[in-house]
C-alpha cells in the first residue's frame, strides 16, 4: 500500500502529522517524529515570551477523551523557538511552525507580530502556518474577517517568499465559523497566495454535558469530530482544487482520518487522541488506514482524497 502524500509541495511518508499545541515551542521535534509522525507541526510561537493565561488553564475529559483548554499562546518567543529548530538535526518529515500575536499586541497591529515571527521562524521550518482562529487570544478570531484576513495572509506571503522563498503558507481556521464565513476565508486564502487550509482549531461550542463543560477555553478531542469534519467538507467544496486542505480536530481512530480523508484533507493532524490513547497511537492509525484502503479497492492513499466530494471536485496535491 502506497501511503505517500504529497501536498502544498510536501512530502510525507503517510498521512499522520502532530498538530501544533503539544511541543509549543520547539523543545521536541525529533522525539516526536520518533513517534512515527510524518510531519511534527510546533507552536503556536508568539514573537516575544509571554506566560499565558493564569492557571488552572487545562482539563481533562476523559470519558469524552476530550480537553478543554486556555493555554493563552504560552511561548517562549520566538527567538528561542528559532535556536531550537536550527539545532534539530534529524527531521524525517516536513517540520511546521505555527505562528501567533502576542496577547498585549493591539489587533491592528498584530500583523507586525505576524511578520516578525515569519522572519525568525519561516528559514529553519518546512512549512508556515497563521493561527488566525485560537479561541484564547483577545481578538485572534476577528483576523479571520476577510478584509484583515486578506491582508494579514498578503503581507505574511511577501515576507515569506523574501526570508525563505518556497515555503508553502498554510491558515489555521476555526470550526465555529458559519458556513458562508468558511467560503469567504476561502476565497480569501486563494486570492492571498496561501498553499492550504488546516481545518480546524478548537471549538467553543459544548455538545455534550459535562461538569467541567462551563470553563472557559477550546474543546477539542472526540467531541469536536463532526464538526470538524464538517468545516472541512465545506472548505474542500469551495476549495475545488485550489487548496491543500488539512484534516484536524476530533481525529482518534484509523476510520477518523480516513473520514477526512475521503473528504479532501490530504493530511491529518492530531493531538488530543495521544494524550489519551499514547505513543502506539499513530502506528495504529497508519496501519489501519492500510486496512481501509485495500478494503475499498485503494492501492495509494491519493486515489481516496477526495472521493465523497464527487468528480466535479478536483484534487489538490
Amino acid at each position: 500500500m502506497d501511503l505517500t502524500v504529497r501536498s502544498a509541495g510536501l512530502t510525507l511518508e503517510h498521512p499522520v502529522a502532530l498538530a501544533a499545541g503539544l511541543d509549543k515551542d520547539g523543545r521536541a521535534p525529533s522525539g516526536l517524529f520518533a513517534l512515527g509522525f510524518a510531519a511534527v507541526e510546533v507552536g503556536t510561537v508568539t514573537p516575544r515570551p509571554q506566560p499565558g493565561n493564569p492557571t488552572p488553564r487545562l482539563f481533562r475529559l476523559p470519558h469524552h477523551g476530550a480537553l478543554i483548554n486556555r493555554l493563552g499562546f504560552n511561548s517562549a518567543g520566538a527567538r528561542a523557538a528559532a535556536d531550537r529548530l536550527r539545532a534539530a538535526t534529524w527531521r524525517p518529515g516536513p517540520l511546521g511552525v505555527n505562528v501567533g500575536k502576542n496577547r498585549d499586541t493591539p489587533l491592528d497591529q498584530a500583523t507586525e507580530d505576524y511578520l516578525d515571527c515569519t522572519a525568525a521562524l519561516a528559514p529553519h521550518a518546512d512549512y508556515l502556518v497563521v493561527n488566525a482562529s485560537s479561541p484564547n487570544t483577545p481578538g485572534v478570531r476577528r483576523l479571520q474577517e476577510p478584509e484583515r484576513l486578506e491582508a494579514l495572509l498578503r503581507s505574511v506571503r511577501s515576507c515569506l517568499d523574501t526570508v525563505a522563498p518556497g515555503r508553502p503558507l498554510f491558515l489555521k481556521i476555526a470550526p465555529d465559523l458559519a458556513p458562508e464565513a468558511v467560503d469567504a476565508v476561502v476565497e480569501v486564502a486563494v486570492d492571498a497566495g496561501a498553499h492550504g487550509l488546516i481545518a480546524a482549531n478548537t471549538t467553543l461550542t459544548r455538545p455534550f454535558a459535562h461538569p467541567l463543560a462551563h470553563e472557559e477555553g477550546g474543546l477539542s478531542g472526540r467531541p469536536l469530530r463532526l464538526l470538524a469534519a464538517e468545516t472541512l467538507r465545506r472548505a474542500a467544496r469551495r476549495a475545488n482544487g485550489r487548496l491543500a486542505l488539512w484534516g484536524a480536530g476530533g481525529v482518534a481512530t484509523a476510520e477518523d482520518a480516513y473520514e477526512r480523508i475521503r473528504a479532501g484533507a490530504s493530511v491529518v493532524q492530531l493531538y488530543t487522541a495521544l494524550v489519551f490513547e499514547g505513543p502506539g497511537l499513530v502506528r495504529r492509525l497508519v496501519q489501519g488506514l492500510e486496512a481501509l484502503l485495500r478494503r475499498d479497492g485503494f492501492a495509494r492513499l491519493e486515489d481516496a482524497v477526495g472521493i465523497d466530494l464527487g468528480s466535479r471536485v478536483r484534487r489538490t496535491s
